[in-house]
């Protein structure tokens, strides 16, 4: 059967072809042959994409009858395409003269040893039926996949999304790589623009540019990774352009043409000439082939499924999850949804997604860490913040490892230690940060942070510098005073 897997690196010798083999045996075996559906699902899941997965195998582990179908290949693009071969060659690529083909060979196996968790024989093993094959719905309560129609009492939605091509003339005659395609690569590009600046563009930027390859961001605002902190941006700028990657900021690409030395791309009032491009501007739900009206399943502008707190599409039958109706696609983002919506499928539906505490990370070096609200969303809503900050340079663990760069910045409600939002930049940031988000999951002032023990020394000693610093603010001088009074009292 055609699963759909990508085509563009062939069988035969090349570097990881073997980890390749067993990674595609695992997620999208070929002689796979499709249950015969035997009455009415508790739970029918279309897309095993970091979602879809987790929703079917805990919904079958309470014993529900799932059913989880998916076009492509078990995993979706964390494993396949996205968050695993990506930190498999930033990783990698750290180390000093790393060679294309060693580096991608590296990736391959990383990604065929984590397949199995995620594999079609797991999950038939855990009481999944599995089906490979595109759904649709044929009406509120069916879908058909296979030439096969399944019904069940509830449906999840879990396709997730897929790599934005922008509509640049010239664009798509230069074959441009996506993350979908680019970690099939088997030669190195000796030049490679990169269009977009967000967290894959500046992971692959830093990638390539360790490999050798001449690499060009081009980003139109004014500063890489444009939603965060902009000194963030602006170190982490400083970083990529140390490591041989040219910046093009504030330039929008308006045309890419064929040249005798390559692939032209017009930006701004210039351009550069590549081999190869890669984009890296967005992600668009995969919902075309899902025939959402059929269902009563309504969809937003952007295309993503509409979607209430509790995870319930416009048909009370039907939920989504992940990158197909969420703002925020991030894996662990999924994961939390899939949990919400197996209680909220098979139980009653009370839980709920507004409130949580939602972190991200680009995995660079350095790297960038946020959560909660930035310093730009908080001044437009209006909301009144003080500012926090520890640079990794000031703590002892930060002079012993040479640290020049790197910092933590904690917003917090004007008046108050109620963390709003924080930004980490430097070394680990994305360890780091984990402290402040069980902080604000647990609703727990940065001031709190004073009263923790920590090894001495380490960069987590930010938090006891952080929390010291919000006690000293509330030392107002009428509290100093009533302290100086009562300390001559008992002198």
């Amino acid at each position: 059967m055609d699963n759909g897997l990508p085509t563009s690196t062939p069988a035969g010798d090349y570097p990881g072809a073997a980890h390749d083999r067993a990674w595609r045996a695992m997620v999208a075996p070929r002689d796979y042959a499709n249950p015969v559906p035997e009455g009415r699902y508790h739970l029918v899941v279309v897309g095993a994409g970091p979602g879809g997965l987790v929703t079917a195998i805990a919904a079958a582990g309470l014993g529900a009858k799932v059913a989880l179908i998916e076009r492509h290949a078990m995993g979706g693009d964390c494993l396949n395409v996205g968050c695993v071969p990506s930190k498999a060659l930033l990783e990698i690529t750290a180390r000093p003269g790393m060679a294309f083909d060693r580096a991608f060979a590296w990736l391959r196996e990383v990604r065929a040893g984590i397949a199995g968790h995620d594999s079609v024989e797991r999950y038939t093993a855990a009481g999944v039926d599995v089906y490979l094959g595109e759904a649709r719905f044929v009406g509120p309560a069916a879908v058909e996949v296979a030439g096969q129609r399944l019904e069940a009492r509830r449906f999840v939605i879990a396709t997730g999304a897929r790599a934005a091509v922008p509509p640049i003339p010239g664009l798509a005659e230069a074959d441009p790589l996506t993350n979908e395609t680019l970690f099939d690569l088997r030669e190195q590009p000796k030049r490679l623009a990169i269009l977009g600046a967000g967290a894959i563009g500046c992971e692959m930027a830093q990638v390539f540019a360790r490999l050798g390859s001449e690499v060009h961001l081009l980003e139109r605002a004014p500063q890489v990774l444009p939603l965060e902190n902009a000194e963030a941006g602006a170190l982490l700028g400083e970083a990529l352009a140390r490591e041989g990657v040219s910046l093009h900021l504030g330039q929008a690409v308006h045309a890419v043409h064929r040249e005798e030395a390559g692939w032209r791309i017009e930006a701004g009032e210039g351009g550069v000439t590549v081999d190869r491009v890669l984009v890296a501007l967005g992600r668009r739900p995969n919902i075309e082939a899902l025939d959402l009206p059929t269902a009563g399943i309504r969809v937003l502008q952007d295309g993503r499924i509409e979607v209430d707190r509790r995870l319930r599409t416009s048909n009370r039958r039907v939920y989504a999850v992940g990158d197909v109706c969420s703002a925020l696609q991030f894996t662990h983002n999924a994961d939390l949804q899939a949990r919400v919506v197996v209680q909220n499928a098979l139980f009653l539906p009370t839980a709920r997604v507004d409130g949580a505490v939602i972190p991200h990370c680009t995995y660079t070096s350095p790297e960038v860490a946020s959560v909660g609200r930035s310093e730009a969303e908080l001044a437009a809503a209006g909301v009144a913040f003080d500012r926090y900050r520890v640079d990794f340079a000031d703590l002892d663990r930060g002079r012993a490892a040479g640290e020049r760069e790197g910092f933590v910045e904690v917003l917090t409600a004007e008046g108050s230690d109620r963390i709003l939002g924080a930004t980490l930049v430097g070394h680990d940031a994305g360890e780091q940060i984990a402290a402040l988000v069980l902080m604000m999951s647990r609703g727990l002032g940065l001031g709190s942070a004073a009263s923790l023990v920590l090894p001495y020394p380490t960069r987590a000693e930010y938090l006891k510098r952080l929390g010291d610093a919000v006690n000293r603010k509330r030392l107002t001088p009428r509290v100093a005073a009533l302290l100086r009074g009562w300390l001559r009292l008992v002198r």
